[in-house]
């Protein structure tokens, strides 16, 4: 646990906030929520009236650092660029404070937990869906053309945040996690079931240059990276929350919701096609000319999110494998017109 004691070899303002706080909490207690899928410490306490969540992670003890590279704590960096400060004008973040302390990221957020979607199999009401996307839309317009210069994660990182050499080292420890387990067995499985795009998949995590160079093309904006239902929520007047702020970049606004449509297809209450129009409503309102890129970039970006996450869909029904592998073909399609033998130099 964080102890007083543990922080004070951080900066004054972040002792005075974190240690401050620690010092005269009650009803302190560790937590695990639902959709918690990393080594992360969660914490809830009471200070007065007011309810609070701390996150402590370090990458010793957290897979997802280790398999996204995050080497140099991310989060820590985009808060002290104040990136979540600038987000502020579309989504709730909660966030209050982020220090890196002994090694360990330790982020201090108010307690939205009872506005958060449940978890569960069960389809999302519609107007919180509406919600999200209209926050995830917002977001990437408030921070349209913005360009990484903080060092956060690269588009080519992304790509291969599951790829098989690149979780080799994470299958080959003693408490190798059930999330990496299934990437590896779901890898197999997209060989026998769709061995085209399992060909188009090993291109992209050999030549993910390629990929980000087209995308490259396109506008790009300020990602959170990681829109899951788990992370998701929406205020009691209808502001979307985004929390656990992992993967932030720079990078293609249809990627976000690529993601979004990945991680949540089985909860979500319209087609993805509607969502996709749904999403670019939410640019165009405010004020976001979509019809140069928007069709290319999501073309791209859909490939993108495939090279990353078919594994998991390989592990699923037919109809959901079947509808990004499709997108999957087209995205390689365009990206060999835009990049003539990347597959090729990507063996």
């Amino acid at each position: 646990m964080a102890t007083t004691a543990a922080l004070v070899g951080i900066g004054s303002q972040q002792r005075g906030r974190i240690a401050g706080l620690l010092a005269a909490a009650t009803d302190r207690e560790q937590v695990r929520p639902p959709d918690a899928r990393s080594g992360a410490v969660f914490e809830r306490f009471r200070l007065g009236e007011r309810r609070y969540f701390l996150k402590r992670v370090r990458p010793e003890r957290d897979w997802v650092m280790r398999v996204t590279g995050d080497r140099d704590f991310r989060t820590a960096k985009a808060w002290k660029a104040g990136m979540m400060r600038g987000a502020e004008a579309a989504v709730v973040h909660a966030v209050l404070d982020v220090a890196v302390v002994d090694g360990e990221l330790v982020v201090l957020m108010d307690d939205v937990g009872d506005r958060l979607v449940p978890p569960g199999d069960t389809l999302i009401a519609p107007a919180v869906h509406h919600a999200l996307l209209d926050g995830l839309a917002g977001l990437a317009a408030t921070f349209a053309g913005w360009v990484d210069v903080v060092g956060l994660v690269p588009m080519v990182d992304r790509f291969r945040f599951f790829a098989t050499d690149h979780i080799a080292d994470e299958l080959a420890r003693p408490d190798v996690d059930p999330v990496v387990n299934a990437a590896a067995q779901g890898w197999a499985l997209l060989e026998q079931r769709a061995a085209e795009v399992a060909a188009i998949v090993r291109a992209v995590h050999a030549r993910p240059d390629a990929l980000a160079a087209a995308l490259a093309r396109t506008p790009s904006t300020f990602l959170h990276g990681d829109p899951k239902l788990g992370n998701l929520g929406v205020t009691a007047d209808g502001r979307a929350i985004l929390l656990d702020w992992a993967y932030p970049g720079a990078g293609p606004a249809t990627w976000e919701l690529g993601w979004y449509l990945a991680l949540n297809a089985a909860r979500l209450p319209e087609t993805k096609e509607d969502a996709i129009d749904r999403y670019a409503a939410g640019l165009r309102c405010r004020g976001i000319v979509t019809a140069p890129w928007f069709d290319q970039q999501l073309t791209l970006a859909l490939l993108g999110v495939t090279a990353t996450l078919a594994w998991e869909k390989a592990l699923g029904g037919d109809d959901e494998l079947g509808w990004w592998c499709e997108r999957a073909l087209s995205g390689a399609a365009l990206l060999d017109r835009a990049q003539p033998g990347w597959r090729r130099r990507g063996r």
